[in-house]
Parts: structure tokens; sequence; C-alpha cells
């Protein structure tokens, strides 16, 4: 009985671990590497000077996005989590553009089209504050630019 807790102790802890990358070491680790510890991509765009960006998603519940920086030469250039406070502060309502927003903090979790607004909303489950469960919402209308972005506490917490 000892011998299955500990297995599977060891299965949940090794899980856990790859959510954030850890054991990936920047201009070491190779894309493959990437993928075989954080699982397939959320999304994949192109970054400045020929990287390539991968966005690992740990949405809904886990409430952070990650997003691997591979550059031209296939190595992991950095492991940024993207879904901050930082980040979210620096999407400006009406001059923001919608592949901003996904080159800064990655693919949302869910999309409500609104079609008598013409707006998207985009959702996101993150962290106020580094440890504050909250719903971030961003909508954006049919041109592509960002109207309104609300950052609420999550109504179940």
């Amino acid at each position: 009985m000892k011998s299955i807790t500990a297995f599977i102790l060891v299965l949940a802890l090794t899980g856990c671990a790859g959510f954030a990358g850890q054991g990936l070491v920047p201009g070491q680790s190779s894309a493959e590497e990437v993928e075989a510890l954080m699982g397939p991509a959320a999304d994949t765009r192109q970054g400045p000077g020929g990287e390539t960006v991968r966005y690992y998603s740990r949405l809904p519940y886990g409430r952070e996005t990650y997003a691997a920086r591979i550059g031209s030469d296939g190595k992991l250039r950095a492991l940024e989590q993207r879904l901050t406070d930082e980040n979210v502060a620096k999407l400006r309502p009406g001059v923001s553009r919608a592949d901003e927003v996904r080159d800064l903090i990655g693919p949302p979790y869910r999309v409500d089209t609104f079609q008598r607004l013409e707006r998207e909303v985009w959702s996101y489950k993150m962290y106020g504050g580094g440890t504050w469960p909250k719903d971030l919402y961003v909508q954006v209308s049919r041109d592509g630019i960002v109207r309104e972005v609300k950052v609420m506490d999550d109504p179940r917490y």
C-alpha cells in the first residue's frame, strides 16, 4: 500500500512540475524538450527576431499562461508567465489591438461574441496581486481594437 501511495505522489509531483516548466534551461533546452515537458501548445505565434512563441495555457483553473520563446536555432530563450497584473496594465482601451493582446498574454480560455454590439469578449482567469482569483475580460471590436479591459474578483471565491 505504501508503494502505491508513493507512486501516486511521484506522479502527482512530476505532473505538476511540468506546468511551470521546471527543469527547462534557457539557451540549452530544445523546442522538443519544451513540448515533451509542457505538452502541446495552446497557441503559437511569431515573435521578433525570428522567435517562435508557444503559449501553454493552464486555464481555466490554473490561472496561468506560460510563453516559451523559442529562438531560430530551436533553443528555448525564455519561459515567462504572461497572465500577470503588469501585462494586463499594458492593455490600453482604444489603442491596443487584438493581436497585441494575444502576443502579450496569450489565448483566452473563452471567447463570447455579441453580434448586436459587434464585439467579442475574451475571458481569462488569473491571480490578481499574485494570489487572489480574478476574472479578466477584454472586449474587442470588429476592427480589432481593444475597447474595454475589466478585472473583477472571481465571484466563486
